[in-house]
C-alpha cells in the first residue's frame, strides 16, 4: 500500500548499529555489470510464437530465466526480487511441453513462466509468507483463486516475489520493498533507489527481466505505484474481477491482484486468464458477466474520439514530471484524443482519512478469515499472533521500523462497529458516486488521466519511505480499475501516466493506454546504475 505514506508525521531516529546495518543492506553486491540476456524485453507474443515454432521449449524457458535470476537477483546488481523458486517449476514446463505437442497450447499464457507475489496462496512446495517470518514455513494446503487460473491457462510458476512486508500495512514508518524474510528489494534503474511497494519484487523482476509479465496485489498503490517506479505496465482492476481468495490480505473493500509486464499487450494477455468469477468471494460474484478477453482491446487507433478528463490535483508535485505529461497530452490529442483539461473531482480530500480506518478495521478480520482459509497448519491464527511473533523476534523483523499499524488495527472492534461501517459508507459515496462516477457523468468522460507519481525515491531504512507523490488513492478506495504505463524519464528514472475510470471499465482503459504506448514506446530496459545519474 505505497500510500501509507501520506500518514508519516516524522521519521525514526535511527541509532548508528542500525544506520551501519542498513547502509550494509543496500550497497552489499552493488555491482553493476549483467550478462547479455537472450530474453531481454522478449513479450508473450514473441515467447508464444517461439514456443509454437519450436525455437525453444517451456523447459528451456524456465531455464534461461532461472539463471537469469541467478545471475542477478542475489549477486551483480543484486536486485532481491525473488524470495523464493519454484521446485517444480520444470516438472511443470516438461508437462507444458508434452500438452503444446499432443494437443496444441492452451491459450495465450500456455508453458510461459511468471513469477507471483508472496501473499498469493499456491498449494505447492513453496511457502506464502506476506515477507514475514512468522510464515516463512507457511505450505499452503490448497491453491489461491489465482494460482488455480493459473494453472489452468497452462502458465508456469517460476517463483515468489518479495514484498513490503504484510503489503505495507505494519509500520508507518517502512520502507517499502522490505520484509523480515526477503530483506531490501532494489530498483534496477538505480539500486539505491526504491522499487516502491507494496508489490516491489514484482515490479523489479519484470523489469529487470527476470520473469516475462508478474502478479502482484494493491489495496492503495501497490500495482500502479511499483509500475511507474519500475518502468512498466500495470492493471489494477476493477475489485472483483479478479478473485480474492487465498490471498492474504488487507481490505476486502480495496484488495486486488493484477498483471505487471513491460507492455500493454502482454498485461492484457496475463489479465485475460487472470479475470474469472470466484464464487468465494463476494465482490467476485459481482464480476459475472464482466470478463473478457483483453486483447480485443488492443486498438492502435483507440483514442480517436476518446474524451480524456485532465485531473491537475496530481501536476504540481515536480516540474520534469510536468513536462512529461504535458507532451503526453500532445500525443493524445494528436492521436484524436479530447481532453478535457482540468476536470476537478470534488471530493479528493475529503475520504482519506476514512480509508485508513476501514484498512485497520478489516485488516485484523480479513486476516484472522485468511488464516482460517488456510487451515489448522497455519502458524498463525490471528493479527495478536502476528504481533507476538514480532515481538518476539524484533532483532529480525524489527531492526528499521515497527508495528504501529499492527497495534492500531489490533484495537478495532468488529465489523459491526458504527465507526466503521459509517467509514466504509462515506468512502464509497465519496470516492464513487460523487467522486469519479460524477465527475466522468458531469464532462461526460471516457476516462480520467494524470501522472501516475514522481520518480523513485533513495531507499532509507532509518527513516522510511518519503519525497513520493502518487495519484493512487482515488481509484483504490472506490475499487475502479487503474492502468499506468511509462511516460517518459526523469534523469533516467522512469514515471508513467495514469488512466482510470468507472467500474469494469478494463477494456477501454487498456485500449487507451495501448494506443498511447504505440504512439511512444517508452519503456527501455534498465541499466543497473548505482545510483541515479543526475547528469542525464
Amino acid at each position: 500500500m505505497s500510500d501509507r505514506r501520506q500518514f508519516l508525521k516524522t521519521g525514526l531516529v535511527g541509532a548508528a548499529a542500525v544506520a551501519a546495518a542498513s547502509q550494509l543492506e543496500l550497497t552489499a553486491f552493488a555491482q553493476t555489470s549483467v550478462k547479455p540476456f537472450e530474453l531481454e524485453e522478449i513479450t508473450i507474443a514473441e515467447l508464444r510464437a517461439g514456443l509454437d515454432s519450436a525455437r525453444f521449449t517451456s523447459q528451456q524457458l524456465v531455464q534461461m530465466y532461472s539463471q537469469r535470476i541467478a545471475d542477478i537477483d542475489k549477486q551483480g546488481p543484486a536486485i532481491n526480487a525473488v524470495i523464493e523458486m519454484n521446485p517444480d517449476a520444470m516438472a511443470l514446463a516438461q508437462k507444458a511441453d508434452t500438452e503444446r505437442k499432443s494437443g496444441g497450447a492452451r491459450g495465450p499464457m500456455h508453458g510461459i513462466p511468471l513469477l507471483i507475489k508472496d501473499n498469493i496462496a499456491t498449494g505447492d512446495k513453496m511457502s506464502t509468507s506476506a515477507g514475514s517470518l512468522a510464515l516463512k514455513d507457511a505450505k499452503s494446503p490448497k491453491d489461491s483463486f489465482v494460482a488455480t487460473q493459473l494453472r489452468k491457462s497452462g502458465a508456469i510458476i517460476l517463483g515468489k516475489t518479495n514484498l513490503s512486508e504484510w503489503a505495507n500495512l505494519r509500520s508507518t514508518h517502512s520502507s517499502s520493498g522490505w520484509s523480515g524474510l526477503g530483506g531490501q528489494t532494489r530498483c534496477p534503474y538505480a539500486l539505491d533507489r526504491n522499487p516502491s511497494g507494496s508489490s516491489s519484487g514484482t515490479g523489479a523482476a519484470v523489469s529487470a527481466n527476470q520473469c516475462p509479465v508478474g502478479i502482484g496485489s494493491e489495496t492503495d498503490g501497490s500495482i500502479v505505484s511499483p509500475a511507474c517506479s519500475n518502468g512498466l505496465v500495470g492493471i489494477k482492476p476493477t475489485v472483483g474481477l479478479i478473485g480474492r481468495t487465498g490471498i492474504i490480505p488487507i481490505s476486502h473493500t480495496q484488495d486486488t491482484a493484477g498483471p505487471m509486464a513491460r507492455t500493454v499487450a502482454d498485461a492484457a494477455a496475463l489479465l485475460s486468464v487472470l479475470a474469472a468469477v470466484d464464487s468465494d468471494d463476494a465482490a467476485g460474484r459481482a464480476s459475472a458477466g464482466k470478463a473478457q478477453d483483453y486483447l480485443r482491446a488492443l486498438d492502435p487507433n483507440g483514442l480517436k474520439g476518446a474524451r480524456l478528463g485532465v485531473l491537475r490535483k496530481y501536476s504540481g508535485e515536480s516540474i520534469k514530471v510536468d513536462a512529461l505529461f504535458a507532451d503526453a497530452l500532445k500525443v493524445l490529442k494528436d492521436a484524436g484524443a479530447v481532453v478535457v483539461d482540468p476536470v476537478e473531482v470534488e471530493t479528493i480530500g475529503k475520504f482519506e482519512d476514512k480509508e485508513l480506518q476501514v484498512l485497520l478495521y478489516e485488516f485484523k478480520a480479513d486476516l484472522a478469515a485468511y488464516f482460517r482459509w488456510f487451515g489448522p497448519t497455519s502458524p498463525l491464527k490471528s493479527l495478536a499472533d502476528a504481533i507476538d511473533f514480532n515481538n518476539k523476534h524484533a532483532a529480525e523483523e524489527m531492526p528499521y521500523f515497527g508495528q504501529e499499524l499492527f497495534l492500531q488495527a489490533q484495537e478495532k472492534g468488529p465489523l459491526t462497529t458504527p465507526e466503521y461501517v459509517k467509514a466504509v459508507a462515506d468512502c464509497r459515496k465519496l470516492s464513487r458516486d460523487e467522486g469519479i462516477d460524477a465527475t466522468i457523468t458531469k464532462y461526460k468522460l471516457d476516462a480520467i488521466i494524470c501522472p501516475t507519481g514522481t520518480a523513485a525515491w533513495p531507499t532509507d531504512l532509518v527513516n522510511g519511505d518519503g519525497g513520493y507523490a502518487s495519484s493512487s488513492t482515488l481509484a483504490a478506495v472506490a475499487g475502479y480499475p487503474h492502468i499506468t504505463l511509462p511516460m517518459g524519464y526523469v534523469l533516467g528514472m522512469p514515471v508513467g501516466i495514469s488512466f482510470f475510470g468507472r467500474a469494469w471499465s478494463e477494456a477501454s482503459l487498456i485500449k487507451y493506454a495501448y494506443a498511447y504506448e504505440q504512439k511512444t514506446k517508452w519503456r527501455k530496459a534498465p541499466k543497473f546504475l548505482a545510483t541515479a545519474d543526475v547528469k542525464a
